[in-house]
């Protein structure tokens, strides 16, 4: 693959892609795991395909949408997805994890019905359910950059008011930290990293890329800091090699990357649980 970079421009977005996505994902993903909110990803990726499957069925009958990219439309509904958790959870305040599978139910439900009226999948639906090394574009790429840099600005000027509402939710509405606002903004982050991620991961496997790097960043980091440059280490690890492996293979990108996450946790776990029995030894 290495070879075949310098003269296939596909491979090379779909590197880009990897780098790119293998920061962002584990860097939000720490967030998110932190506040408890890891299925989360579950319940707006499959939102996402909902809006996917909507652009191609309507690619079908309207001009517009024949040739736009599925994944903006796909973008645009988790973003709006990801504001109606937020309304939920105002309205089940004693039981706000009722909003995840609500939505969860909701994109499934949909995404059967437009995947039907599209006459079942296509080949772009397709390799969107388990990541593609082909299906990545240069429009792609200059989203899935710009979805980037927004998270790295965001991250940047709200870091602590972020760390702050993920360790001590209660703590930070007292002391008069903008707790709905920012909540809608980190979430607004959150969907728009789920919907780029899937060109390279799939809508059923990305939230393995969110969450799996930092769980085994957890293992043995011991601040938060420490976790995030572990994440992203393991995540930049797993969709690189997992890249690597899956054109060599000629597979779905996104079981493989998973499969390396997978990995690296067990690993991870492996020589934690072999430091502990020496340490009992002693």
């Amino acid at each position: 693959m290495i070879v075949d970079l310098w003269n296939y421009s596909f491979l090379r977005y779909a590197f880009i892609a990897a780098i790119v996505i293998g920061f962002t994902a584990p860097l939000i993903g720490s967030f998110v795991v932190v506040r408890r909110m890891s299925l989360i990803a579950d319940a707006l990726s499959h939102v996402t395909l909902a809006g996917i499957s909507f652009s191609l069925f309507l690619g079908q009958y309207v001009a517009l949408f024949a040739d736009l990219n599925p994944l903006y439309m796909g973008t645009f509904i988790s973003v709006l997805a990801a504001l109606s958790l937020n309304w939920l959870r105002g309205k089940y305040i004693h039981f706000q994890e009722l909003s995840i599978p609500i939505m969860m139910s909701a994109g499934m439900g949909l995404s059967a019905i437009f995947i039907s009226l599209s006459r079942g999948f296509s080949i772009d639906l397709s390799s969107l359910l388990f990541g593609s090394i082909s299906a990545v574009s240069q429009s792609d790429i200059m989203l899935i950059v710009g979805v980037a840099l927004v998270t790295v600005i965001v991250i940047l000027i709200f870091y602590k008011q972020l760390l702050f509402l993920s360790f001590d939710e209660e703590q930070a509405k007292v002391s008069g930290l903008p707790s709905t606002m920012l909540h809608i903004l980190f979430m607004f982050i959150v969907s728009l990293v789920i919907a780029v991620s899937m060109r390279i991961v799939g809508t059923l496997l990305v939230s393995s890329l969110i969450t799996l790097p930092v769980a085994a960043a957890l293992r043995f980091t011991s601040s938060f800091k420490q976790t995030i440059l572990w994440a992203v280490i393991f995540g930049e690890v797993a969709t690189i090699g997992g890249l690597l492996f899956a054109y060599e293979l000629d597979v779905a990108p996104g079981g493989v990357i998973v499969l390396i996450a997978v990995g690296i946790l067990a690993t991870v776990m492996t020589f934690e649980r072999m430091i502990s029995f020496r340490k009992k030894e002693v």
